[in-house]
């Protein structure tokens, strides 16, 4: 028996020796890789419906952004950089997933195309791979620090089932929806504004009724039954609580930073927000600057309302708008020089762009508060037209790419996520379609066509455009089936609606569609015709072709925009404290909650 003993503790401390040398080898091995590994970090850049003519790169000569314009003297600039829609959703959901909106389910069937509620069931589904998500499964560490808006739960408080954290970002701080009016007091509101004066008026007139009979009984004009008062009081109730409880509060309920899932202000605090957001961005660097890392940097500018932290304001030639832009410039000159003061620009590719286009409707002399989107026409929301999807597009990497270059060929926002895979390492999905492509070629020069012959333009799910970039031709031919009616006739905008629609009356069809070669006419001033254009028909005939293949593509998916998915549930609501009692601030926070893996 004590041979047996003795064998047996021989065998344990052998089987001890042999994994003990296997936990070392695999840890220098894992150091090793640490310290070789060439594969580059990822910092990415958006603003919120900033104007591709808002750059001094671009063309602007009143708003100073050298920072920006130092990006593109150091790398490549994109002079037809596509967004694939006009609007933050949609928009952001290709950018996230190189794929059309739609096939996301994110596609607006009706008039509301952006989620309008945090406490809505609608977002980025599941299902969906984001490129954060590629590079997590290679070993990237991915934060996203800023906007989202691409919802946060499904059916609980607390499923979080469209968050950043289930969607592959490691850490996520900012807000989980966006800035609008409603964030800042006395700016009014943006959310379903003619709703809202319907509700409040169908309490009011409830509420009338209710203390007009309540007056005659008590004089004793007519007899009121007691049971009809009770109904009218309950139902004036219910009408004053269904139009104040989710519209008087949306500041409370939209308006919120988190930290991972962890709600940490609410309301938030803007005059504060871009130090925070800034710092958060700088920490994240810090705390990864060993191994490869992918952040986000979404801005919350220049999204109206417009809000400026001190130091800013007052400081452009273009009003608060101006030192907004200006003030993201300083932003974009932080993060450039974080990552040499940390000597990552070889290893780091950085990119800075916008989601879509400048807000025509709110840039005015008077008050300017919207973008300018330089030549190209229409604006945020107008479908198809070049000023609402044409956006900066700026790459830098030391070392990789050349400096002070242009491409003027046509790239989508959704080449963002295969050239980040393949640059990571990885693999695009095999279970469906991603419709981006690989810049790098472009952008090292080893080539000078883009891979998209032909792109697709929504508004909402409807096909609105469609341009060609014949292999033979340097020109790049855009027709529109559809275009948003300006209001009131004559403007240049959605004046009267704030947003263009994608449908009925809010629209004109065109038979034939019309049609403009954006190489010589970048401003679609200039129809062509069948005596204009030698290669009309062949274009109509190459487009509808490439239409009707695009659409043999589509595969239904659930609609994430439909009333059902967008108005506001109280069980869904993100909320810092015991729901309905959601008032926080982060400086009062005890949240420890940072990256999942540090």
């Amino acid at each position: 028996m004590k041979k047996f003993t003795q064998m047996l503790m021989e065998m344990i401390r052998c089987r001890s020796y042999v994994f003990g040398f296997l936990v070392l080898v695999h840890s220098r091995q894992y150091f090793t890789n640490a310290a070789d590994d060439t594969r580059p970090n990822f910092v990415l850049m958006m603003v919120d419906d900033l104007g591709i003519g808002d750059i001094g790169c671009y063309g602007n000569n009143t708003i100073r952004t050298p920072n920006i314009d130092g990006l593109a003297a150091d790398g490549v600039k994109l002079t037809q950089h596509i967004a694939a829609a006009p609007l933050c959703t949609p928009s952001r959901t290709a950018f996230m997933t190189g794929r059309y909106a739609l096939r996301s389910g994110l596609g607006s069937t009706g008039r509301v195309q952006v989620i309008l509620f945090l406490g809505g069931s609608g977002g980025l589904p599941p299902n969906e791979t984001t490129f954060a998500k590629r590079l997590q499964q290679q070993g990237y560490y991915t934060g996203i620090v800023g906007k989202w808006h691409l919802g946060v739960n499904c059916e609980s408080r607390n499923d979080h089932c469209h968050h950043p954290n289930n969607h592959g970002f490691d850490f996520f701080y900012g807000l989980p929806f966006t800035n609008f009016n409603d964030c800042k007091p006395d700016e009014g509101s943006d959310v379903l504004v003619d709703l809202q004066q319907t509700l409040w008026q169908m309490s009011a007139l409830v509420s009338l009724g209710f203390l007009t009979l309540l007056l005659v009984r008590a004089v004793g004009l007519l007899e009121v039954s007691v049971r009809l008062l009770v109904f009218l009081a309950v139902l004036a109730v219910l009408c004053f609580m269904v139009w104040y409880v989710p519209f008087k509060l949306l500041r409370m309920w939209n308006c919120i930073i988190m930290r991972n899932e962890q709600v940490v202000e609410q309301p938030i605090n803007l005059q504060t927000l871009n130090a925070r957001l800034m710092r958060e961005a700088e920490k994240f660097v810090e705390r990864h600057r060993d191994r490869p890392f992918l952040l986000f940097l979404s801005f919350a500018h220049v999204h109206t309302p417009l809000f400026v932290s001190e130091g800013f304001a007052g400081k452009s030639k273009h009003g608060l708008y101006g030192d907004n832009v200006e003030e993201v410039d300083w932003m974009v000159g932080r993060m450039v020089q974080t990552i040499e003061r940390f000597g990552l620009s070889d290893k780091t590719m950085m990119y800075f762009t916008s989601d879509h286009g400048g807000y025509i409707e709110d840039s005015d002399a008077r008050s300017q508060k919207g973008g300018w989107n330089g030549i190209y026409r229409g604006g945020k929301a107008m479908g198809g037209w070049e000023g609402g999807i044409r956006v900066p597009g700026i790459f830098r990497w030391p070392g990789r790419l050349p400096v002070g270059q242009e491409v003027t060929e046509p790239t989508s926002l959704m080449d963002v996520y295969p050239t980040l895979v393949k640059l990571a390492g990885g693999e695009l999905p095999q279970d469906r379609i991603v419709d981006g492509h690989d810049l790098m070629p472009l952008l090292e020069g080893r080539t000078d066509r883009s891979q998209h012959e032909f792109m697709f333009h929504y508004c909402g799910m409807y096909l609105n455009a469609a341009r060609w970039h014949p292999p033979d031709s340097d020109s790049v031919f855009k027709v529109h089936f559809f275009t948003p009616n300006f209001s009131p006739p004559g403007a240049v905008g959605c004046y009267d609606t704030k947003i263009c629609q994608c449908y009925g009356e809010f629209v004109t069809f065109h038979n034939p569609p019309l049609m403009f070669d954006l190489s010589g006419d970048p401003s679609e001033s200039r129809p062509l015709s069948a005596e204009t254009e030698p290669r009309y028909a062949e274009v109509l005939q190459r487009v509808e072709l490439a239409v009707k293949g695009h659409r043999k593509t589509l595969m239904p998916a659930e609609n994430q925009l439909t009333w059902a998915n967008i108005l506001w549930k109280p069980w869904l609501q993100p909320c810092c404290g015991t729901f309905p009692f959601c008032l926080c601030s982060e400086s009062d926070s005890t949240s420890t909650n940072t990256a999942r893996r540090i």
